[in-house]
């Protein structure tokens, strides 16, 4: 009747389902992978989504087998307090978006991981539609287009780098400043721009030429780096 600490951990080890958890771990694969679909398709973070989306599938199932494993053993559960203890994580997340979606990846994994099947999947569905419906009644028009523009300058007199930006932010959505290189006679400066449609990459290119017409211009498709 009495038992000491030790032994209680000892026989509070439940042995785990394989076929609950094999069913429980493709689920739980197969809704990362709609989330990723989600993300690439309805995402507005202008970093590289496609990359981004791959790392959901490992993070859900690297959670769901966690929480199965610690949840069968009270050791375990008090193991993994002093495994996260030292492990930390340094990804650097730039845009609060990518957290949401990594947030929402780990929640799936933990649902699936406590056997909430049901209650996982149904905020999973929820959560989605919510997503999509939001991005849908946008005002912002989501047809957009993310390029690359590297703009040279070889008199830095005509030309500053605020000029540029105010020009770009009339024509394009969103911007994000990647590099500038500055000297005394060049500037070389390179942009992550969102762009809405083919007029309004023209229009920025002619403000852009006004301020200075040797200006040299180069537009990257970034879909072709993926």
């Amino acid at each position: 009747m009495f038992q000491t600490f030790e032994e209680f951990l000892k026989t509070s080890t439940i042995q785990i389902p394989i076929i609950s958890f094999s069913v429980n771990l493709l689920s739980s694969a197969f809704l990362a992978i709609i989330l990723s679909q989600i993300y690439i398709k309805f995402g507005t973070s202008l970093s590289n989504r496609k990359t981004f989306s791959k790392n959901f599938l490992p993070i859900t199932m690297t959670t769901m087998l966690i929480i199965t494993i610690v949840k069968s053993s009270l050791a375990l559960s008090l193991g993994l307090v002093g495994a996260l203890s030292i492990i930390r994580f340094r990804t650097a997340i730039k845009e609060p978006e990518e957290l949401a979606y990594l947030f929402l990846t780990i929640a799936i994994g933990l649902g699936f991981g406590a056997d909430q099947t049901v209650i996982t999947i149904i905020a999973f569905i929820i959560i989605s539609l919510i997503i999509i419906f939001i991005r849908k009644i946008s005002d912002q028009d989501y047809k957009t287009q993310n390029l690359y523009l590297t703009i040279n300058s070889n008199d830095t007199n005509k030309v500053s780098i605020n000029n540029i930006v105010d020009v770009l932010k009339q024509h394009c959505p969103a911007i994000s400043l990647k590099r500038l290189d500055e000297t005394d006679k060049i500037i070389e400066i390179s942009f992550l721009i969102e762009i809405n449609n083919f007029e309004k990459l023209n229009d920025a290119k002619n403000a852009l030429k006004n301020l200075d017409d040797t200006l040299t211009l180069s537009f990257l498709d970034k879909k072709g780096l993926y």
